[in-house]
């Protein structure tokens, strides 16, 4: 569970670069670009969710 909460905080961290720094200037593709890299975090989020809730079965 370890390595998911580090590659989290590393999906995190490039969200957090990606808004202050990468912008392109065009804010429809930040916006495009902000809605797919928040559904990813959001899929990853849910499969750690579900790893967990496999681990816990066990």
């Amino acid at each position: 569970m370890k390595i998911h909460l580090i590659v989290f905080g590393i999906l995190i961290a490039g969200f957090i670069i990606f808004n202050i720094f990468l912008q392109s200037g065009n804010d429809r593709t930040d916006t495009a670009i902000n809605i797919i890299y928040a559904s990813i975090l959001f899929a990853y989020i849910s499969f750690m969710a579900f790893s967990l809730l496999k681990k816990m079965r066990k």
